[in-house]
């Protein structure tokens, strides 16, 4: 994990690998962003121009390199797009935090191999300092547990991750710079930490390795943690969750995840899918549709980190992680279509296309969370193809029970960077899960597939708890190119919202 430094130190004499400015897009061509005064002087003023006759023109994203100016002990300048420039006539005159998190993870994604490199960027409060750290570190980013030593034992084309960061501005005695830098550590290496859990293959992560993750990290983080393997779960009655993972000869955990403060009178319980591999089960994917099926736990995934961000936060609020761990595979002893399922809340689901599992162990861990009626129940699932239908491949779905309480986790996600938007849970796709044979089934209609998941979710959660849903399908493993601070591969999706949504009821502002 890279290294992060406050520092008050002056980028000419600095000794580093590279110093890192932003470049926003100005009116009348490329301008060089606050913080980097000091680069800006030592080419006469004219570093504008400069970046502009190299091609520069302060786009997100953008990424332009150049020899540093004489006398500084940093070899080369590194100037990243911030976007837009600010608007100076607005009453928010600053860069807004999700662009400096996006300019610093694309430096440090480009600065892999250096051991040090100092960020120039804007920092006009504690706000700033925590963007940025966080974009370094989700930026810097690999997974190459699984390189061959003695070929490439480092990703990014065999370079190692840049190994330090030295934010430049911030100030290392201010109280709310610290805390800024430190909540940034926190909340990215945990998310990095549901990173590698989602790109770890399926040969060693399943449900019962990914429980031993949790209750390794519960005795790192004094946490609280209980595991429900196979005969705890037949004895339980946790019919959805048995009935996912009958097929596979890996059997299905229910793991509970539990950090209390002493302080604390409001409760939040997080419930994820984790379903260590899909390959729809009986209702066999077809190729092309189950090679990165590895992610399918990344909800699981996201929950994990979230408990133990809010456990290294100390956030005085109780957090219950609920992953519903299960591998789901096609097997004489499968769940067939057609079976009926007597769930954990002792309602029957006629099972019509095994493809349709997650919705079966959520809903078992859903009525399980519900039993100790918390102040609200999120869920986060790669649930349905749907929504990627919907909304891309970058931005999740809400959906929940309650306006308001929809309102608010989809303004804490778009607050910290995860790009989201309020779905509706329609009352008249509830008639298409009617079933002659059970109380619902797994399946309704085809057309607005997303909200039919949500409706059945909705039917296992405590009457009078406030419940929201994530359908993070599209942004929880992405597939193409990486850019911003999100890799190839697993994203971590979520856990920044989950993390928030915290951080908002410890402060009372949750209602």
């Amino acid at each position: 994990m890279t290294a992060l430094t406050l520092s008050t130190s002056a980028a000419p004499g600095l000794r580093a690998d590279a110093i890192v400015i932003g470049v926003a897009k100005g009116t009348k061509g490329p301008v060089v962003a606050p913080g980097a005064e000091a680069v800006d002087k030592a080419y006469d003023g004219k570093l504008a121009g400069v970046l502009e006759t190299l091609g520069a023109s302060g786009a997100e994203g953008e990424l332009t390199k150049l020899p540093a100016p004489a006398g500084f002990k940093a070899p080369i300048v590194v100037a990243v797009g911030l976007g837009a420039e600010p608007d100076a006539k607005s009453e928010d005159e600053g860069y807004d935090a999700e662009a400096l998190r996006k300019a610093a993870g694309v430096a440090a994604r480009a600065l892999a191999g250096s051991k040090k490199a100092a960020f120039a960027l804007p920092i006009d409060g504690p706000g700033a300092v925590g963007a940025i750290g966080e974009g370094v570190l989700l930026g810097a980013y690999s997974f190459d547990v699984y390189k061959d030593s003695a070929k490439d034992a480092r990703a990014k084309n065999g370079k190692a991750p840049l190994a330090e960061a030295a934010l430049l501005g911030g100030k290392p005695r201010d109280a709310a710079h610290k805390g800024a830098l430190a909540r940034a550590v926190a909340v990215a290496e945990e998310l990095n930490r549901s990173r590698d859990l989602i790109n770890m293959p399926p040969n060693d992560l399943d449900p019962a390795a990914f429980a031993a993750e949790a209750q390794a990290a519960a005795k790192e983080h004094g946490l609280k943690v209980q595991v429900l393997d196979e005969k705890a779960l037949t004895k339980g009655g946790y019919g959805g969750i048995l009935g996912v993972g009958g097929g596979s000869a890996a059997a299905p955990r229910l793991v509970k995840l539990s950090y209390t403060h002493p302080k604390a009178d409001k409760h939040l319980a997080f419930v994820g899918k984790g379903i260590t591999y899909d390959s729809g089960g009986i209702s066999l994917k077809p190729a092309g549709h189950n090679e990165t099926m590895k992610c399918d736990m990344s909800g699981a995934a996201a929950v994990f980190a979230a408990v133990v961000a809010a456990a290294r936060l100390g956030l005085e609020v109780n957090v219950t992680g609920w992953l519903a761990l299960a591998e789901n595979m096609p097997s004489g002893s499968a769940t067939r279509p057609g079976d009926v399922l007597r769930m954990f809340s002792g309602k029957t689901v006629e099972v019509l296309n095994t493809d349709a599992e997650g919705r079966l162990v959520l809903a078992d861990a859903l009525w399980a969370a519900s039993q100790e009626k918390p102040d609200a129940i999120v869920d986060v699932a790669t649930l349905t193809g749907a929504m990627m239908l919907a909304l891309g491949s970058r931005t999740f779905g809400v959906m929940a029970n309650d306006d308001a309480f929809r309102s608010t986790v989809h303004e804490a996600a778009e607050e910290v960077g995860e790009p989201a938007w309020p779905m509706p849970l329609p009352e008249h796709l509830r008639k298409g899960m009617e079933s002659q044979v059970a109380d619902i089934a797994n399946m309704g209609e085809r057309m607005g597939g997303g909200l039919v998941a949500g409706l059945f979710l909705r039917e296992f959660v405590g009457e009078g708890i406030t419940w929201a849903h994530l359908d993070i399908a599209g942004p929880a493993f992405n597939e193409g190119g990486p850019f911003g601070y999100t890799p190839k591969g697993g994203t971590g999706s979520a856990v920044r919202t989950l993390v928030r949504l915290a951080e908002l009821t410890a402060a009372g502002e949750l209602g």
